[in-house]
């Protein structure tokens, strides 16, 4: 059987890699130019080539020799470049050096002959001046011969199944004589959307998402492990159902992993003083606690956005993890996850730091899984559900710091290690007088 090909530049842990697998697409390559994030990558698709290089020193020719896929059809690139913004007057927004590697999604773009590409980014490329770095765009996508669909527009990920608040903007295209896909209707709405949506049926909540999960502050072990094997899950929501991979429907079209359902992943405990348990017990559910600013989840609502916070290179803060609606304390990664659409098998790096800067940059797997449908319908393809199940990768792959990842690649340092001795210090003096307030030890996110 074969299966239409997807290649994912700035892949991160694999969320839009995911959403598109489930769709029914082989996710033939997966570049990200963080050697942490391309080990976690590579463990949960064991069979994907994953390239750990900046996107900047590929061309397509160098992705399809590492991919084995030769002269085949490159159906659709999917990836989010990172946007930095402009400053400079009289020049294109484009020509800022901080914004090269758009250009080089682009390049990698018309270097492959891709048929479609889906380019997503933040809300906050369509507002003020970056909207210039928006037009700029899909006027280089249309000078190397591709249309994009107009209007564009930022999505939703709680209009797709998600119990998030999560916008994000979405770019379409295809080859100028290839047929255009449509952006994909809402599916689901929850409390407080456009009163246009009220024929949808409401998306799943917080307790939906987290409701079945063992308490993860009932095991010692996840003080020093970030699994555990238990018996102690509660009945799942559909939801939730869904994301434990319960029967054969809940893979979509992805190839089944081998796992056990009975391990609790991605759960290290956070220590919180009991002052600070004290106030999250007090904060009203969808409030913020005045102190440490965090957010607590509404059980019958939807989370905030989950961010990833900022690399090393700026400081290495983790936005906050937001607090459970039923336990005085944060949400673990593998509760972040649920709230992102991640289902049980997808593993995160045992770092609470890194965890949830996987989460928080991915995009949520169902969102992602909705436009690798509507590529599909434009290629007039059915997708089909592979018989085989494959293995995950080695857990070590989960374990390793930034010098024993770059080792492994074989590759440079290409991110600053996570060094709260260097760079930034005001930045990280703030960091550390937030996590103090908030009750939290300072190697609470490590």
């Amino acid at each position: 059987m074969t299966r239409p090909i997807a290649i994912d530049l700035f892949s991160g842990a694999g969320g839009m890699s995911l959403g598109f697998e489930q769709a029914g697409f082989d996710i033939a390559a997966a570049v990200d130019v963080d050697p942490i994030h391309a080990c976690v990558h590579k463990f949960n698709f064991p069979t994907c080539t994953v390239i750990p290089k900046s996107v900047s020193e590929l061309t397509g020719s160098d992705i399809r020799r590492a991919a084995g896929i030769g002269n085949k059809r490159v159906h659709v690139v999917i990836g989010g470049a990172p946007c930095q913004g402009f400053s400079l007057i009289g020049q294109r927004a484009l020509d800022d050096p901080r914004n090269s590697l758009v250009r080089d999604f682009v390049r990698v773009v018309k270097e492959l002959k891709a048929s479609y590409f889906v380019f997503e980014n933040v809300k906050g490329l369509t507002v003020g001046k970056h909207r210039v770095l928006l037009e700029e765009i899909i006027e280089e996508f249309n000078s190397i011969g591709y249309r994009v669909q107009t209007p564009w527009q930022v999505l939703q990920a709680a209009q797709y199944g998600v119990p998030q608040n999560r916008e994000r903007l979405i770019l379409i295209g295809a080859k100028k004589n290839y047929r255009l896909p449509e952006y994909p209707v809402p599916r689901t709405r929850s409390a407080g959307t456009d009163p246009m949506l009220l024929d949808l049926p409401e998306g799943p909540t917080c307790r939906d998402a987290l409701g079945d999960l063992p308490e993860p502050e009932r095991f010692s072990k996840l003080e020093q492990y970030d699994f555990v094997k238990t018996s102690q899950w509660g009945k799942p929501s559909k939801y939730a159902h869904e994301l434990r991979c319960v029967d054969r429907e809940s893979w979509h079209y992805s190839f089944q992993r081998k796992w056990d359902p009975m391990i609790l992943t991605s759960s290290a405990r956070t220590n919180h003083t009991e002052i600070s348990r004290k106030r999250f017990a007090e904060t009203e559910e969808g409030q913020v606690e005045p102190i440490s600013r965090f957010y607590k989840l509404p059980s019958g609502g939807i989370s905030n956005t989950l961010r990833a916070g900022t690399d090393s290179a700026r400081g290495a803060f983790t936005s906050p993890r937001p607090i459970h609606y039923k336990t005085p304390r944060c949400i673990t990664v593998r509760e972040m996850a649920r709230l992102h659409g991640f289902p049980d098998w997808f593993r995160f790096h045992v770092t609470k730091w890194h965890g949830a800067r996987q989460v928080g940059n991915a995009v949520a797997p169902p969102l992602a899984r909705a436009l690798g449908a509507e590529i599909l319908r434009a290629l007039d393809v059915i997708p089909q559900k592979p018989r085989q199940k494959i293995e995950l990768g080695d857990p070590l792959l989960l374990e390793m710091d930034m010098t024993e990842a770059a080792e492994y690649w074989n590759v440079p340092i290409a991110i600053g290690k996570r060094n709260r001795k260097s760079g930034a210090k005001k930045r990280k003096q703030s960091e550390i007088e937030q996590l103090r307030i908030a009750g939290i030890s300072e190697n609470a996110y490590g």
